[in-house]
């Protein structure tokens, strides 16, 4: 399983406006995607403008390719692009250990 996880900031005074989209734009587009496995949302506190996403996927591909390179991305986007203050900082990760 492949860790996709999004550094994003939003613009000032929009968290509730984003928490929306955010939530909206994973159950109806990124959740029926091709290898989605789940997802975490977290919320700063420090920094109330900046989200962490993380995303499972069974494939590095189901991210890059399945999903980037399909329409769906465009709709992902249209719901939570306009309230991005930057271009999220996305990376890719294997698990190397876990807590039982």
């Amino acid at each position: 399983m492949i860790l996709e996880l999004a550094d994003i900031r939003i613009q000032p005074g929009k968290q509730a406006e984003f928490d929306e989209a955010i939530q909206r734009g994973i159950a109806q587009v990124i959740s029926k995607s091709k290898g989605f496995k789940g997802f975490k949302v977290n919320k700063g506190i420090e920094s109330p403008e900046r989200y962490v996403l993380m995303i499972y996927w069974d494939t590095l591909e189901n991210h890059t390719v399945d999903f980037r390179q399909s329409p769906a991305f465009q709709e992902w986007r249209a719901i939570v692009g306009p309230h991005f203050a930057v271009p999220p900082v996305v990376e890719h990760f294997n698990l190397l250990a876990e807590s039982a």
